[in-house]
């Protein structure tokens, strides 16, 4: 792996992010990029109210002074954290819309960091986020969902042990390719190969998922369960310790299958706090 772009919204500054960011661009001597939105439409304050209320503008303007020193302060704490880890870093502040801007940097990325709270308007909502679904969906390189962290101070749990999810369809190898290669430095973490499915607890392919994991992973364990997915891994990932990544694919689908069908990425989003590796083929 050669760069990593971590996404942050300088009002809400994201400690797991940055944790993640730094500690794998640290062990895999990759090169970090702290992606900043300065977008026009996002303030800390709600803009259309005050407007609305006809508020001066000498203290609107007071108020972009002042976001523009939140700022400057969340890329100052970035800065401090990669000189500290001794890191090769750099800082993009982009003026696009924050979506563009982190579609925009995935194209030249190797793997975009962001937290899976982020929504870059006002509301606080659970994941998965509207900002973090509508990125997964068009996302030019593999993204890693980090959990949020709401200890004061902070505690991180590195990771430990990695779960490949794997259904049999070309998605979830290509996952599996796309983190073998980008995280070989985790190859010797613990492993295990999960396999869900409903007609059966046989694995899809056996002997060509088989061979092709033993090159990558020659020290994985498998673990085959009959019945619903959704279910079923939820429930085996819960028994998990900390530490734990999951590695997945299959979240590109057209928009009408997201009406009617959750995605597997979305279900662990919404009842697990790991890493989510998730990377689809086009």
């Amino acid at each position: 792996m050669q760069k990593i772009a971590a996404i942050f919204d300088s009002f809400r500054f994201s400690e797991s992010t940055l944790h993640y960011a730094i500690w794998i661009a640290k062990h895999q001597r990759a090169h970090l990029t702290g992606v900043f939105s300065d977008d026009l439409t996002y303030n800390s304050f709600n803009l259309y109210q005050l407007l609305k209320e006809g508020t001066d503008q000498a203290i609107i303007t007071q108020l972009e002074e002042e976001d523009e020193e939140k700022r400057k302060a969340a890329i100052g704490k970035f800065e401090a954290a990669c000189q500290k880890a001794g890191i090769a870093y750099s800082v993009h502040r982009n003026k696009n819309i924050s979506l563009l801007s982190a579609l925009e940097e995935s194209i030249y990325a190797d793997l975009l960091v962001i937290d899976a709270k982020e929504t870059f308007i006002h509301d606080v909502s659970k994941p998965p986020t509207r900002f973090v679904r509508d990125l997964l969906t068009d996302v030019q390189c593999p993204v890693l969902i980090v959990p949020t962290q709401i200890l004061i101070p902070p505690v991180f749990s590195d990771v430990t042990n990695v779960v490949l999810l794997y259904d049999g369809e070309p998605s979830s190898v290509y996952a599996i390719k796309m983190y073998s290669y980008l995280f070989s430095s985790w190859q010797s973490l613990p492993t295990t190969v999960l396999s869900v499915n409903p007609e059966g607890n046989h694995l899809e392919n056996k002997h060509l998922i088989k061979e092709f994991i033993k090159k990558h992973f020659p020290d994985a364990i498998y673990k085959v369960m009959e019945g619903q997915p959704e279910e079923e891994i939820v429930n085996y990932l819960l028994g998990q310790q900390e530490g734990t990544a999951i590695v997945l694919g299959a979240y590109r689908r057209s928009t009408v299958s997201r009406w009617f069908r959750k995605s597997m990425a979305d279900v662990l989003m919404e009842a697990l706090s790991f890493p989510l590796f998730i990377a689809h083929n086009k």
